[in-house]
C-alpha cells in the first residue's frame, strides 16, 4: 500500500490488506487520481483503491464495506461517458482489471465464459481461431471490459442487425453487498426458469451487485463483408434515407451517420480525405456468401440514391473499407478538441423518428446558436450529437444546459430514450423521471433497497437514491 493520506481508518485499510494482500491496495495520490475519473467531465477521488483478482476477494471487500458502510465503486476500463464509474462519495474503488482470465471457450455450446477485467478486444482475439466473436462493438473495445459492457448494457456500430450486450448474455456470478455470492442463469441456449434475475444487473451500472464471472453467448463471424458510403446535401435527407432502408427487408449488419461539423473536424485531424458535404452514411452488409451481402447492398446504395444521395462509394475489399470506420470511430477524440468541454449524448428514437430528431437538433443548434456535431449508430435509431463548449462561460453552459433538456423532452416525446448504450450514471441522473414514471421509479428504488439496503455500491448514480437502512 502506498502512503498518501487516507481518510478512511488505518483499521480499515489493515482488513482491505488481509483480504486481497497490501500489494493491492494503494492510497498513493497517483492512483487515487487515475482511478478519479472517466471520459466524461465528472471528477472525484476515492479514499483508496483495491484491486481484486477472485470472485472470494471481492465478496471479503463488500462483506467489510457493507458492516462499515463505505462506498464502493467498481471499475473497469475507465472508458465510461457518464460518470458511471467516478466515485462521487470517495470510499473504495474496487478496480476489476485484474480479474481479466477468458475461463472457457465452449464454441460447440457457443458460449464463452468470461471473468469481467477481460477487454473486448482481448475476448474476440482469442475468439476468432474458432469462428466466433462476442458482437457488441463498442468504439472503446480496446480497452473497454466485458464487466462494464454488462454493467452499462453497451451497444455499438453493428447493435441494429446483432443486438446489444444484454442479447447476450446467458449468466452471471454476482457478489451482493454483504458478501454473499449469487449464480444467476444456465449455459443453456434457453430457460424458463424462475425469474430472469440476470437481466436485472445488465445495465444497473454496478448499483446492485458486483459481477465476477460472465457467460455469454457467441456468434459465427460472417465470411464476406462489403461496405459502402453515400454522401448527402443534408443530415436530415440522410436520415430520411436511413428510415427508408430500415423500413425495407434488408438487414445492413453497420449503418452510421457523420454530419459535416464531424467531417470537418475529422479532416482536419486525420488524413482521411473525407468529402466536404452535408452528411454521410456508411453502411455494411455481412453474409457466408459473396452473393448474398453484395445483393443486401446493391439494395441499400439503390434506396440511398432514391432518396437524394449525391454519390455512393464502393469498398471493393476490407483494406479499402478500414478507413470508412476509421473516420467513424475517431470521431469522439477529434470532437474533444473543439473546446476546453465536450460531452457525447446517447440519445435513441424509433428509426422512423430520425428524420424528425435529426431537424429537432438543427432547431435547437439555431435556437441556442450552438454547434451541435452529431454521429450515430442509425440502425437502430441511436444517435450521439456533442455538446463542445466553454465550460468558464456562464452564458454558454446556460445554453448548452436548455438545449440538453430540451433534447432529452423532443427524443423520449418521439417514444425515445435518454440513453441507447452509454448508461445512465452522473450525466443523465437528473432526468430519469423524464423518461421513467412515478411507479417505475419507485419500483427500481425498492430493488435498490432489497440488494443494496445501505446505499454502499455506486451511490449517487440513476437517481435511485432515498431512504436506506
Amino acid at each position: 500500500m502506498g502512503s498518501e493520506e487516507c481518510k478512511l481508518s488505518p483499521r480499515i485499510i489493515e482488513i482491505l490488506e488481509k483480504v486481497v494482500g497490501e500489494e493491492k491496495v494503494t492510497v498513493e495520490l497517483i492512483d487515487l487520481i487515475a482511478h478519479s475519473a472517466d471520459a466524461s467531465i465528472f471528477r472525484h477521488r476515492p479514499e483508496v483503491v483495491v484491486y481484486a483478482t477472485t470472485t472470494e476477494e471481492v465478496s471479503g471487500i463488500l462483506k467489510m464495506a457493507h458492516e462499515e458502510r463505505i462506498p464502493v465503486t467498481v471499475w473497469g476500463g475507465g472508458t465510461s461517458l457518464t460518470g458511471a464509474p467516478v466515485p462521487i462519495q470517495g470510499g473504495i474503488v474496487l478496480d476489476l482489471s485484474h480479474m481479466n482470465r477468458i475461463l472457457e471457450i465452449r464454441p460447440q455450446d457457443r458460449i464463452v465464459v468470461v471473468q469481467p477485467g477481460v477487454t473486448y478486444a482481448d475476448l474476440n482475439r482469442c475468439l476468432a481461431p474458432s469462428g466466433f466473436s462476442f458482437p457488441p462493438d463498442p468504439s472503446s473495445g480496446d480497452v473497454a471490459t466485458v464487466g462494464g459492457n454488462v454493467a452499462t448494457n453497451a451497444g455499438g456500430m453493428r447493435a441494429g442487425k446483432y443486438g446489444v450486450t444484454k442479447d447476450y448474455v446467458r449468466g452471471l456470478v454476482v457478489v451482493l453487498p454483504g458478501g454473499k455470492v449469487m449464480r444467476t442463469g444456465t449455459r443453456t441456449m434457453k430457460s424458463s426458469s424462475g425469474f430472469n434475475l440476470t437481466q436485472i444487473f445488465v445495465g444497473s451500472e454496478g448499483t446492485l451487485g458486483v459481477i465476477a464471472e460472465i457467460t455469454l453467448k457467441i456468434a459465427p463471424v460472417p465470411k464476406e463483408r462489403c461496405a459502402v458510403m453515400a454522401t448527402f446535401k443534408s443530415i436530415v435527407e440522410a436520415g430520411r434515407a436511413v428510415s427508408r432502408i430500415m423500413s425495407s427487408s434488408l438487414v445492413p449488419s453497420a449503418l452510421e451517420i457523420v454530419d459535416q461539423h464531424c467531417i470537418d473536424a475529422i479532416n482536419r485531424n486525420v488524413d482521411l480525405g473525407l468529402p466536404r458535404v452535408g452528411a454521410i452514411v456508411l453502411a455494411e452488409t455481412d453474409g457466408f456468401t459473396k452473393e448474398e451481402t453484395l445483393f443486401q447492398m446493391d439494395k441499400i446504395a439503390e434506396v440511398c440514391r432514391e432518396n437524394g444521395s449525391l454519390e455512393v462509394r464502393w469498398a471493393k475489399s476490407a483494406d479499402e473499407a478500414e478507413p470508412l470506420w476509421a473516420a467513424r470511430k475517431t470521431s469522439y477524440p477529434v470532437l474533444a478538441r473543439l473546446n476546453n468541454t465536450t460531452f457525447g449524448e446517447d440519445i435513441t428514437v424509433p428509426i422512423s423518428k430520425l428524420p424528425d430528431i435529426l431537424s429537432a437538433l438543427q432547431e435547437l443548434s439555431a435556437k441556442y446558436d450552438l454547434i451541435i456535431p452529431t454521429v450515430g449508430h442509425v440502425g437502430d435509431g441511436n444517435l450521439h450529437p456533442h455538446f463542445s463548449y466553454d465550460r468558464t462561460d456562464p452564458d454558454q453552459v446556460a445554453r448548452v444546459r436548455k438545449a440538453e433538456q430540451e433534447l432529452y423532452e423532443k427524443a423520449i416525446g418521439m417514444g425515445g430514450t435518454l440513453s441507447g448504450e452509454h448508461g445512465i450514471g452522473l450525466a443523465k441522473a437528473p432526468f430519469m423521471s423524464l423518461e421513467h414514471d412515478a411507479v417505475e421509479m419507485e419500483t427500481m428504488r425498492l430493488l435498490k433497497r432489497m440488494f443494496d439496503p445501505r446505499n454502499i455500491l455506486n451511490p449517487g448514480k440513476l437517481s435511485l437514491e432515498a431512504s436506506h437502512g
